[in-house]
């Protein structure tokens, strides 16, 4: 019995001892879940890269090629090139585990301030500016069956745009979850739609209306310029292939899902493309489908009436899903930026009770709204593509600069060599086929926006000027107890 007794509780006594005996319910870290699988994904890059384009203009390839048989053709040569790029970003996804897209990649290839120019450009611009056009897209054709035989007003088209925003601003940060299942819904109904284009098409050629595609080649244009802009067009509508390396942080076993995610979503967006585009042609004639001014809308008028009313819903659907998808990933660029240093300390700061990156995505959300105020956001994002090729490219030269440099670092996917040389060239056309082909000063601009983001780099960044903390730290603490948000905890 006396041995009994002298086989005490260790913990007996300790304070420390008793708290770590206790812990019913340990708080989770500060830090973005883990919550994206496979399907959730492949929803984010399908759901993205689709947009309104398919459905309403897919006809800048046709103008490029002058027949059906090179723009068809354009249009695979152009999910092959975007699967290229993707399967780089694969590669440097896996071995460089970090969230914002090219933002770490550029970081670690060739340093802070390519990655900070990178940061500054996409966060202030293309970003913002890109989901206010998704925005307003989604606004005008919501808006349109109540302004039959007219267009809708501008005021009522950017009130519905900035509704659009709001929204889904606060559906990204009230939860992660949330977010995703939105985007799966919108993602599944964008695929319905194209499901029904692509089998009424191949009901209509069954029937023998393939007159279109007797001759595919006849007519077609032999102007490597005019080719190269149908190339240049294409890879545009498939813009969005990078959209999962904004998150990697959070995707359930990334070293499966990223690389496998961006191998079933890509060619699954390519076949899409390629049977829509055949659907199309086998209602229309090249030149009725370069004269309409929304494709999916006349298809439907012919084909789907009384149904037709179907085709401008299902794209307001595709719009919002997109607009959520372009939302969840600048969010993310944002939150890691400010993280780095590179942003202002608030941004990287996390919700304690959603664990979403709550005030980065405000930021995008303030700031897209902003860019719906003046008459023609169009001109701005069409000048500054030509900045977004031109960090694809140097990502991409990034990774080949790292099989040199970095050698060290495991590369659970690892691509030829020959693909990241490939895009580069790829890349560097693109950047220049548009300023060669009609140089405008707009160009000029662009370019001293982005390079005067070393204004703000140098003295704040660089420096680190000591007299902004003074206004800095109260207005974070003020921030911080309002929005309920907390720096993210480092986690290994």
């Amino acid at each position: 019995m006396d041995e009994d007794l002298k086989k005490t509780n260790p913990l007996n006594g300790s304070v420390s001892g008793a708290l770590d005996a206790k812990k019913p319910d340990q708080p989770k870290a500060a830090v973005l879940e883990k919550n994206v699988g496979l399907l959730s994904g492949i929803c984010l890059i399908v759901g993205t890269m689709i947009g309104s384009g398919i459905f309403i203009s897919p006809k800048a390839v046709l103008e490029g090629t002058g027949a059906v048989g090179p723009c068809l053709c354009v249009w695979a040569a152009c999910g092959v090139l975007a699967t290229m790029g993707a399967l780089c970003y694969a590669e440097l996804g896996t071995m460089i585990m970090k969230s914002g897209g090219e933002y770490p990649y550029l970081m670690e290839g060739f340093g802070p301030l390519l990655a900070y120019l990178y940061s500054w450009s996409t966060i202030i611009v293309l970003k913002p500016s890109s989901f206010a056009i998704i925005a307003l897209s989604c606004a005008e054709y919501a808006s349109t069956p109540f302004y039959p035989g007219c267009t809708p007003p501008q005021v009522v088209t950017k009130c519905l745009a900035a509704a659009c925003i709001l929204i889904i601003t606060v559906i990204n940060c009230l939860s992660v979850k949330l977010a995703y299942r939105v985007q799966n819904f919108f993602t599944a109904a964008k695929l319905l739609i194209i499901f029904i284009i692509v089998i009424s098409g191949i009901v209509l050629l069954a029937q023998g209306n393939t007159q279109n595609l007797k001759d595919p080649f006849a007519g077609a244009t032999t102007s490597f310029g005019a080719i190269g802009l149908a190339f240049y067009n294409g890879l545009w509508a498939y813009d969005g292939w990078n959209q999962l390396n904004f998150i990697t942080e959070e995707l359930k076993n990334p070293y499966r899902n990223l690389p496998l995610a961006i191998i079933i979503g890509i060619p699954l967006v390519t076949v899409c493309y390629i049977f829509v585009n055949i659907a199309y042609f086998s209602v229309m004639t090249p030149t009725e489908l370069l004269q309409s001014p929304a494709v999916a809308v006349t298809f439907g008028d012919r084909v789907l009436y009384p149904l037709s009313w179907i085709v401008p819903l299902f794209v307001v659907f595709s719009t919002f899903g997109a607009a959520n998808g372009s939302c969840f990933t600048a969010g993310r660029l944002t939150h890691v930026a400010g993280r780095e240093g590179h942003m202002v300390r608030i941004m990287s700061y996390i919700s304690v009770k959603r664990y979403t990156p709550s005030p980065a995505l405000m930021f995008n959300g303030i700031v897209s709204i902003i860019y719906i105020m003046p008459a023609d956001i169009n001109t701005l994002i069409n000048y500054f593509s030509f900045a977004q090729w031109a960090f694809y490219g140097l990502t991409c030269l990034a990774l080949i600069v790292m099989r040199f440099t970095r050698k060290e670092l495991q590369r659970p996917v690892k691509v030829p060599i020959v693909i990241p040389v490939l895009v580069v060239i790829v890349s560097c056309y693109l950047v220049l086929a548009p300023i060669i082909d009609k140089p405008e000063w707009e160009y000029l601009y662009c370019t001293m926006f982005i390079v005067g983001g070393l204004l703000l780099y140098v003295p704040f960044i660089y420096y680190k000027f000591n007299w902004t903390r003074c206004i800095m730290r109260p207005l974070t603490m003020h921030l911080q107890l309002l929005l309920e948000v907390v720096p993210p905890e480092k986690t290994k």
